[in-house]
């Protein structure tokens, strides 16, 4: 195991507890390198940054590794440059997380730990994203280390098919039933602004909005995690709609 070469990233920050328990369950499986951004980019999606420069900082002795780094930029920055400036081959796989809330059924879509998977993945690198049901940033991620460690050395073991990731989400239970492999719940964001003037008289606005899960299945993420469950979505970057392509041949183009 000690041959692996380990990236750890997220999106939450090199300051979030979920990237120092992910951290110190992958010390246990290979030599890690951590590179994740200095601030907190959650919901920053696939973002790129292409029009500022970008600044990479070493972090002498951080979690006990002399291999962590901060950048400037967004999660898939991150991997960019830890794949192709910072380590010195392609890594064995990548860990993104643990991230503090939620990033099952739509949400990966706008996630930015799943994104530095996805971005890892496109790299040709095996990757996971691990979140956890729990935004607080005191949530305790001892009772899922067991977890992450069982799903990490399957990777590992075993590989993934081309052009898939995974996106593992726990639940924020105190009892863990087990593992289940699922689909992505058709769920929603029912989204308002909330609309205010500031002291000075400028308008300006907040997201705001409520989770809307639309799907009755037993097979999806959200019931697995509802029922105390962590879920296992393997995600491919491939958005090819390939049930489409016979239709669309068939209109007078």
């Amino acid at each position: 195991m000690k041959a692996n070469t380990i990236l750890i990233t997220n999106d939450d920050g090199i300051a979030a507890p979920g990237l120092k328990a992910l951290a110190e369950v992958m010390k246990e499986l290979g030599e890690i390198t951590i590179v994740a951004p200095d601030s907190p980019q959650s919901g920053m999606g696939h973002a790129i940054t292409i029009n500022n420069t970008l600044h990479v900082e070493h972090i002498t002795g951080f979690l006990n590794t002399n291999q962590a780094y901060t950048c400037s930029g967004t999660p898939v920055d991150c991997v960019k440059m830890a794949v192709h400036e910072i380590m010195k081959k392609k890594p064995s796989i990548c860990v993104s997380g643990i991230n503090h809330g939620s990033n099952s059924s739509i949400n990966v879509i706008y996630s930015g730990t799943m994104s530095a998977a996805v971005e890892a993945g496109i790299e040709g690198v095996p990757a996971i994203g691990f979140s956890f049901c729990n935004y607080s940033w005191e949530a305790n991620f001892e009772p899922l280390k067991k977890y992450v460690k069982k799903i990490t050395s399957e990777v590992l073991k075993n590989g993934l098919p081309e052009g898939v990731v995974l996106n593992v989400n726990f639940p924020n239970t105190e009892k863990i039933k087990g593992i289940k492999i699922c689909r992505q719940a058709k769920a929603i964001w029912e989204e308002e602004f909330d609309k205010r003037t500031n002291p000075m008289g400028k308008e300006y606005y907040w997201l705001t909005g409520k989770f809307v899960n639309h799907d009755k299945g037993e097979d999806t993420d959200e019931w697995a995690l509802a029922n105390g469950y962590i879920s296992i979505v393997p995600v491919h970057f491939d958005l090819t709609a390939y049930h489409a392509v016979q239709q669309l041949n068939s209109w007078d183009l």
